[in-house]
């Protein structure tokens, strides 16, 4: 395709909706940049924007970056385009963690049936009802992960149970270490008020302290967020790859979104419980015995709830460095 095909709005369009993705504490630590030789948008780490303590190998980063490579990719095949992506296609550049092409007409992928749900789904850190999610939903959901190149456990409700002591564990381990804590705080309600997330968004906490929600570096304050019952039989799926290489974590990203939008499109409501992965030794136990040796990416907590309101975005105007395209399209 050509540079004239592209056209300002679409290229808008396909930055927000990859910036609609998912990031480790809302931290969205992509720029884009459209290189218009080849019509390629190139997805780069804003390493000013990574977690020095909580994700000191870049994991999450990676991860968050790969969900915002799956919603660049359906939004491109909503816009008739192929996106033929390439994960770190130039070693030189250690920054440069994807480039999605936008080739010509696109395969029917069954990517572009997710583009409403992509604008429509976010973190509900609200309770849940007791309504089990369908065999059906989650089978689709294993599917999309599959696609993805990684894997989607459900576990028994025992191991269920073992992961949930796991994430409170880390969540403790978290409240009670200052500079994770600080991270924390700085990027919930630090300097950047734009994306700050809002008592609303942070939602309440557990009083039962069943499901472990995290606590953004222990600012919340029973005044301002009140205690409630969370469900009594909560229901958590497992991403996990079988490396763990840079690659496997871009993937997994990918194969995150991939489920969440899945769910979103079936009426599911996610949160990602993430604190347990934080810290290495307990992210050893995470893995569910159906997995076998894979290494666990993300923990999802799904159900039937409030919709809650949505984290704020950057503006694709703030992460697009490079604006080579028609004024007009």
């Amino acid at each position: 395709m050509s540079m004239a095909t592209l056209g300002v709005t679409t290229l808008e369009t396909l930055v927000s909706a990859a910036v609609a993705a998912p990031s480790i504490h809302n931290t969205q630590p992509w720029r884009f940049r459209l290189d218009p030789d080849t019509v390629t948008l190139e997805i780069r780490a804003a390493a000013d924007r990574g977690l020095r303590h909580i994700d000191p190998t870049g994991r999450a980063l990676y991860l968050s970056v790969g969900c915002a490579v799956l919603n660049l990719r359906v939004a491109a095949a909503h816009c008739g385009f192929e996106p033929v992506t390439r994960l770190l296609p130039r070693p030189e550049e250690p920054d440069l963690l994807a480039a999605v092409r936008l080739a010509g007409a696109a395969r029917s992928t069954g990517l572009s049936r997710l583009y409403d749900a992509l604008w429509r789904r976010h973190s509900s850190r609200f309770p849940f009802s007791e309504r089990p999610v369908p065999g059906q939903v989650f089978t689709e959901m294993i599917e999309a992960a599959q696609i993805e190149g990684a894997r989607l456990s459900r576990p028994t409700p025992l191991e269920t149970e073992r992961l949930l002591r796991l994430t409170r564990a880390a969540e403790h381990r978290t409240t009670a270490d200052a500079d994770r804590a600080a991270e924390s705080r700085h990027w919930s309600h630090g300097p950047r008020p734009a994306l700050g997330m809002a008592p609303q968004v942070l939602g309440p906490q557990d009083y039962r302290n069943r499901i472990p929600m995290r606590d953004f570096g222990a600012h919340r304050h029973p005044a301002v967020l009140a205690a409630r019952p969370f469900e009594t039989r909560p229901e958590v799926a497992v991403v996990s790859t079988a490396h763990d290489r840079r690659t496997d974590w871009l993937r997994a990203g990918q194969a995150l979104e991939h489920v969440l939008l899945v769910a979103t499109a079936h009426g599911v409501r996610t949160s990602l419980l993430h604190q347990a992965l934080e810290w290495p030794d307990l992210r050893q136990r995470l893995t569910p015995q159906s997995a076998g040796r894979d290494r666990a990416q993300m923990v999802i907590r799904l159900g039937y709830g409030p919709e809650g309101p949505a984290s704020p975005r950057r503006a694709a105007s703030q992460v697009l460095t490079d604006r080579s395209v028609p004024s007009s399209g």
